[in-house]
């Protein structure tokens, strides 16, 4: 299949990567004033931004996953984070750019490949359209952005579709949109073109929106969702109930 015209266009130089430190936070940018993922560097396993710790909201819908996928490394914060807590699963993060993952390795303590944690510098596109119908991913986390942070490398029904037929039957996918209301109206619309159901939480760090979109819709039962906040909560730190409560009031709503 040929690629989205949203692709990364062919010979593309790479962006440079460079760092700035507030506060005990570090920032990863790519040669302009953009955040492109953060670390805490007294808590190099935490997740500092609020639109990273969204992208877990997956978690109150399956416990063990078994594949977990990364399109877009950052700062590696979602990869390490899914490495330390899911032991049984195996995780993948996928990466174009090689001074990304040399950063990461060399500045932010992401952990070398090993049985369980592969980091591939390849396209995005290339990877989930080769696993497509396969069925055994069951996670993917999306979050493809250039220097410029204008919208999603990828953002097209063909790219949204190589997801949704990659995932397991009751397979998820979280993606960051952020750009403009245009932009954001667009994705959702690609995206609920594949997937039975599509969720997201608040715009959070001045632009950032989540999205949640389900292959199979689920059952929901609030009072579980609560119950499995809770527990996230205590077990990670990440702002699990504030999750179910946003998620509460948007199916509220519609």
């Amino acid at each position: 299949m040929k690629k989205p015209s949203d692709s990364i266009q062919e010979n593309h130089p790479f962006p440079e990567v460079t760092l700035t430190e507030f506060r005990g936070v570090q920032f990863l940018h790519l040669g302009t004033d953009w955040i492109q993922g953060a670390m805490r560097l007294n808590h190099p396993y935490e997740i500092v931004l609020d639109y990273v710790q969204q992208m877990m909201v997956w978690m109150l819908f399956k416990e063990n996953p078994k594949h977990i996928v990364q399109l877009g490394l950052g700062s590696a914060a979602l990869t390490k984070f899914c490495y330390q807590h899911f032991p049984d699963a195996h995780v993948t993060a996928i990466e174009l750019n090689p001074n990304v993952i040399e950063i990461c390795r060399n500045a932010f303590h992401l952990p070398e490949n090993d049985h369980r944690l592969k980091v591939i510098q390849t396209d995005a596109f290339d990877y989930i359209e080769a696993r497509k119908n396969q069925n055994e991913i069951d996670i993917i986390q999306v979050d493809l952005y250039d220097e410029n942070a204008a919208a999603p490398v990828f953002d097209s029904p063909e790219f949204y579709k190589s997801c949704a037929d990659a995932l397991t039957p009751d397979g998820m996918m979280t993606i960051n949109i952020f750009g403009d209301e245009s932009n954001r109206t667009k994705s959702v619309e690609s995206i609920q073109e594949s997937f039975d159901s599509v969720v997201w939480l608040p715009e959070v760090d001045g632009g950032n929106i989540v999205i949640l979109a389900f292959r199979k819709s689920p059952e929901v039962n609030f009072e579980e969702l609560f119950s499995q906040a809770k527990r996230i909560k205590k077990e990670t730190k990440l702002k699990a109930v504030q999750w179910v409560n946003h998620l509460h009031s948007w199916m509220k709503d519609i």
